[in-house]
């Protein structure tokens, strides 16, 4: 009886490194597939374009200073958005890329710029609250636009515009959450 546990265990040894050798050489080869995807990755990035700074000129940041009121600032930035898309499309149709993108840096700027703002001026007045719709408006308008430069670029500058499109939607989800918040529509008290 002893001679059979002993064969057992040696047979039972013998298949646990099998098993182990198998689990090992699966583990190599999906490590060894994972390292190649992740080399054409870095790969298909490197030849990407840095994107841009965002820096407002001075100036724009002379003209946003020189508005005092709300509804005022909120226009000119929304002018001066407007301007840098236009230029940005003026220089993708030219296929110089590099001024579409300090451009296209620019409107950023502008775009985080107005909506931290207008954050800060958020007091729930009425005010503030048209200002954030007329944000979001204008915002709803340039998503179209960016997506039609982005069709017409080379894939070293695609990237960019896909992640700045994605900004603009989240800005746009920034610029609607202070109109629909509790102060401005107030829920049931609790009893």
């Amino acid at each position: 009886m002893e001679q059979r546990l002993v064969l057992s265990c040696r047979l039972s040894a013998v298949n646990w490194r099998k098993k182990l050798f198998v689990l090992m050489t699966a583990l190599f080869t999906v490590c060894g597939l994972l390292l190649t995807a992740d080399a054409q990755v870095e790969k298909r990035f490197e030849d990407t374009a840095p994107p841009p700074l965002k820096i407002l000129s001075k100036d724009e940041k002379s003209q946003l200073e020189l508005s005092t009121d709300i509804k005022q600032r909120t226009k000119t930035a929304l002018e001066l958005m407007e301007m840098r898309l236009i230029k940005a499309e003026a220089f993708g149709i030219k296929e110089e890329y590099q001024a579409m993108f300090t451009e296209l840096g620019s409107f950023h700027a502008l775009v985080d710029n107005t909506l931290d703002f207008l954050s800060k001026n958020n007091n729930d007045s009425g005010k503030v609250l048209n200002n954030f719709k007329r944000m979001e408006l204008s915002l709803r308008k340039h998503i179209t636009r960016l997506e039609l430069i982005r069709r017409n670029l080379p894939i070293k500058y695609e990237l960019y515009v896909r992640q700045l499109v994605r900004h603009i939607r989240d800005a746009r989800t920034r610029a609607v959450e202070p109109l629909f918040d509790d102060t401005v529509v107030p829920g049931k008290k609790p009893i």
